[in-house]
């Protein structure tokens, strides 16, 4: 099967075999042009084959757009680093799911609206004390989550624009909460209410290490910290999990048993998991002086061993948000003063792998996850928490991803197909025949 360019700029054209069939390109206002195969089997009787979906598109979205080859980020046509450094978490939020940054009056109410949600159903503390306490808290979320719409039966109906933006307030205001709950039960202490007079990532930090016994006081810098490390996780395009959340959506699912799916695929330890894995590499090489081993052996086809965090699926250049999280990993630690041996460890790795010509030919520079595990580990979070963080962050990108699929008018429900390779056609054998 070729593809060639016809002679409409506007379409394209697949050879197969001795028939020529044309098809619609669309044009983004940013990337690559797409070629519409929407009707290539009812034309040709044919399908497409493209596991993991590298050169699909599966939707249309005027969210974010990832630029791999330049290391380009951007929420709304905003670069990444300009909201991490000069916004804040919530003022992201509003221009992912609204299209534009809000002006004094619109982040206010908005500000006040999220607010007044952070409280959870009295009756969900019971829920939690159902879990085991080793439970992990991605677990728990999961769980937790899913179960909001037997909570919330008023913001249910997705045909209903009114009930999809208070679950979306509600979703975004609940998750730090939900996700507090899940450390302090896992941890076995009490768990702590939100305060509305706190910020919204300093009141995550006080309902994840307040105790009854003293006063918390919120680290400011601390606080800034967090705002920006949700900041960059908010959205990434079309990643698994937002596909997923997509994915289950197109079904007429209600909004929380999307987020909950949505924190389902994130889970795996090559999505979320990845900062876990990458802080627990370099708790392994242990030293500076011993990452010029680490990295032989990196480059070594026989051995297992193997850089986490590095590389991306789409960022084939320098992940924009590892710069910034790069800052705020060193801020955090003079902040707090950390043991920093993991961050020498770090910058040691990145200095030579970005010199050496494996990597550089490879593509495999430092991503987000290569620093925020340190980052979050000397914020006092365990392993375990880091994967909830970023559902926490990500939950304003999986509601703006779904908010925008709800209002296509052209969406249908997802029904990926297949290439077969089981058994064709076969005669049902009754039991005492077989052989």
């Amino acid at each position: 099967m070729n593809a060639d360019s016809g002679t409409n700029p506007k379409t394209g054209t697949l050879t197969i075999g001795n028939e020529h069939h044309s098809f619609p390109i669309h044009h983004g206002t940013s990337g690559p042009d797409v070629l519409d195969i929407g009707k290539l089997y009812g034309k040709a009787g044919i399908f497409t084959y493209d596991p993991g979906f590298t050169s699909t598109a599966s939707c249309e979205s005027k969210i974010t757009y990832v630029d791999g080859d330049e290391g380009v980020l951007l929420y709304r046509g905003y670069p990444i680093e300009h909201l991490a450094e000069r916004g804040d978490f919530l003022e992201t939020s509003y221009l992912l799911l609204y299209g534009d940054l809000p002006t004094a009056a619109e982040k206010k109410d908005f500000d006040f609206r999220i607010t007044r949600h952070t409280m959870i159903h009295e009756q969900m503390v019971r829920f939690y004390q159902g879990f085991r306490r080793d439970a992990h808290p991605m677990a728990v979320m999961v769980g937790c989550v899913g179960a909001l719409s037997a909570f919330y039966h008023d913001s249910i109906d997705i045909s209903d624009p009114h009930q999809r933006m208070v679950a979306s307030m509600r979703m975004i205001a609940k998750m730090p909460t939900i996700a507090a709950m899940a450390y302090k039960y896992t941890s076995g202490q009490p768990f702590v209410y939100p305060k509305n007079d706190l910020g919204y990532s300093a009141n995550f930090l006080r309902m994840c290490f307040a105790v009854p016994f003293e006063e918390y006081q919120v680290d400011p810098v601390l606080a800034r910290a967090m705002d920006r490390i949700f900041i960059l996780h908010a959205d990434n395009e079309q990643g698994a999990s937002s596909s997923t959340v997509r994915l289950a959506g197109s079904s007429g699912a209600n909004p929380f048993a999307c987020i909950a799916a949505g924190i389902a695929c994130l889970w795996g330890p090559a999505h979320g998991g990845a900062n876990e894995a990458a802080l627990q590499m370099l708790s392994g090489i242990g030293t500076p002086e011993r990452v010029p081993d680490f990295i032989r052996r990196a480059k070594d086809p026989d051995d297992s061993f193997r850089l986490m965090g590095f590389g991306h699926r789409v960022y084939k250049n320098y992940d924009p948000r590892a710069r910034v999280m790069r800052d705020i990993c060193h801020e955090v630690l003079a902040d707090t003063g950390a043991d920093d041996t993991l961050l020498q460890v770090a910058m040691e790795l990145e200095r030579v792998a970005l010199h050496d010509e494996y990597f550089i030919e490879k593509k495999l520079y430092p991503n987000l996850d290569f620093y925020s595990g340190i980052t979050l580990n000397a914020m006092g979070f365990p392993p375990s928490m880091f994967t909830a963080v970023f559902a926490l962050a990500r939950t304003a990108g999986w509601i703006a991803q779904w908010m925008e699929m709800i209002s296509d008018p052209s969406q249908k429900i997802g029904r990926p197909r297949q290439l077969y390779t089981g058994s064709t056609r076969r005669d049902y054998v009754d039991i005492k025949r077989r052989g």
